[in-house]
């Protein structure tokens, strides 16, 4: 039978966004390629140290071996523009600390998103913004590591924790383009005239899907729990419930925070990862937990390119 991802939550991962090679790289933009790829050689044996997204990394592939027969749901795939000798750092260190992770796709220096269409992905993490806006641009959720954002904390090793911005993240920016455009109120009044319609699906709505599906699947000793953190208030935060409820999805806990910043509530909620379209908010919630940045929506618009 040939090899398949099918039915496999699919996570495409750069190095820098699981391991923190951070010194490397500024070999790497202080020199060149071979100057940098000669460091990662010599440190072969050296085990690199966690990067942002270990923990979540860690944990969702820990449920292939807790349901009730081992079995694969969750493949992770390291996609780098490193070059392939780097890459045997990036594969050493991975077996090191005891991360299944066999596939890698390395691509020196060339822009390595294209191979998401035939992993299927579900998402793609990456410190790279140009890569993330393209694998946006193909419709697989993507978001830009902030390498300076704080490690997850180590209190819930059981428990993959996500948590989700909304509008341009879950939801469409439908209703922020109405914030941009007409201010809080005729935002709040847009909201609340249309509370029974559902939103239409934002790019990370696939993922809340692919981890709903996983969370239905019995598993020993592994959960998810996933948090919605908006800067909606009431009444505008009705549609963003009845959506979720018409897509069948449930999150865990829901903050609604009109516009109160978000890192100290995050602090709390101690994520493995958490998803925002505002660089302002992941500049907030970076020295609390490990973010990213979802480069979608009327927020991110640059002039002359969506």
């Amino acid at each position: 039978m040939p090899v398949s991802l099918a039915g496999q939550l699919v996570v495409a991962i750069s190095s820098r966004a699981l391991f923190d090679f951070e010194e490397e790289n500024r070999v790497f933009e202080a020199s060149d390629d071979r100057a940098y790829m000669q460091l990662q050689l010599e440190r072969l044996e050296r085990t690199a140290k966690p990067g942002v997204a270990f923990s979540l990394v860690n944990k969702l592939l820990a449920f292939n071996a807790a349901g009730a027969e081992p079995a694969q749901r969750v493949e992770v795939v390291i996609l780098s523009r490193n070059d392939p000798v780097s890459g045997m750092r990036v594969f050493r260190s991975a077996q090191q600390v005891g991360l299944p992770i066999q596939r890698g796709v390395f691509t020196r220096g060339q822009p390595p998103w294209r191979y998401l269409r035939p992993l299927a992905a579900n998402l793609f993490l990456s410190t790279n913004e140009a890569d993330v806006r393209s694998a946006l641009a193909a419709g697989v959720p993507a978001a830009r590591v902030y390498p300076q954002s704080a490690r997850a904390s180590d209190a819930h090793p059981d428990e993959v924790r996500i948590a989700f911005d909304g509008d341009a993240v879950l939801f469409s920016d439908e209703a922020e383009r109405v914030f941009q455009s007409d201010g809080l109120d005729a935002f709040q009044s847009h909201e609340r005239d249309r509370a029974a319609m559902p939103l239409a699906p934002g790019p990370f709505k696939p993922l809340l899907e692919a981890l709903h599906r996983l969370q239905r699947e019995p598993a020993r000793h592994m959960r998810i729990r996933t948090a919605l953190v908006t800067a909606r208030s009431a009444p505008a935060h009705e549609r963003a419930i009845r959506t979720l409820m018409a897509w069948r999805i449930e999150v865990d806990e829901a903050m609604f925070l009109g516009g109160l910043p978000k890192g100290e509530f995050l602090r709390e909620f101690e994520p493995d990862f958490f998803f925002d379209d505002q660089t302002g908010h992941i500049e907030n919630a970076a020295p609390h937990v490990p973010a990213g940045h979802v480069a979608s929506g009327v927020a991110n618009t640059v002039e002359g390119m969506p």
